[in-house]
């Protein structure tokens, strides 16, 4: 940034943010064999077996925010490493549940492990897990994300004339 700059936006923080995790967390599960976006996958399946729950990849990739394609590309990559069973849905021919395996639940829990600390190690500077800034954090990145973000087309009157 020049110093006539008025700072980075917003969008470029957040960003950054989402990058710097990302990469932290590929490195940190890579010893176990996981990517990040697999991570995401197998923690979210974890918690959702914990709570008895068989999600099918379109649930998963709802609760994950991923593109079902993209759970489905995931799903039989873990499953070829032999984390996660793929079955049909007995009450819909068409949905795939998911599960993990034996394997697939404690490759997790070491991944968890291993995240939270890495967590622990990014929330420090806010006090923490459980600190008050990192509640207000939380409830403020909650907003956003349950913010409707529709994108507009480059022909959209209410952009004419503004630089990107």
């Amino acid at each position: 940034m020049s110093k006539g700059s008025p700072g980075p936006t917003p969008g470029f923080l957040v960003w950054r943010l989402a990058t710097k995790w990302r990469v932290a967390v590929d490195r940190a599960v890579a010893p176990l064999g996981l990517t990040h976006a697999q991570y995401s996958l197998v923690a979210s399946l974890y918690g959702m077996q914990r709570a008895g729950e068989r999600p099918s990849q379109r649930r998963l990739a709802d609760h994950t925010g991923l593109e079902a394609l993209y759970v489905s590309k995931l799903a039989r990559a873990l499953e070829s490493a032999g984390l996660i069973e793929r079955t049909r849905d007995p009450r819909d021919p068409r949905a795939v549940q998911l599960a993990l395996t034996e394997q697939g639940q404690a490759v997790t829990r070491q991944a968890i492990a291993v995240v939270q600390e890495l967590l622990q190690q990014l929330l420090e500077p806010l006090g923490g897990l459980d600190a008050p800034r990192t509640r207000a954090f939380t409830d403020e990145l909650t907003t956003l994300l349950d913010a409707p973000l529709a994108p507009l087309s480059p022909n959209d009157e209410s952009i004419q004339g503004t630089t990107p």
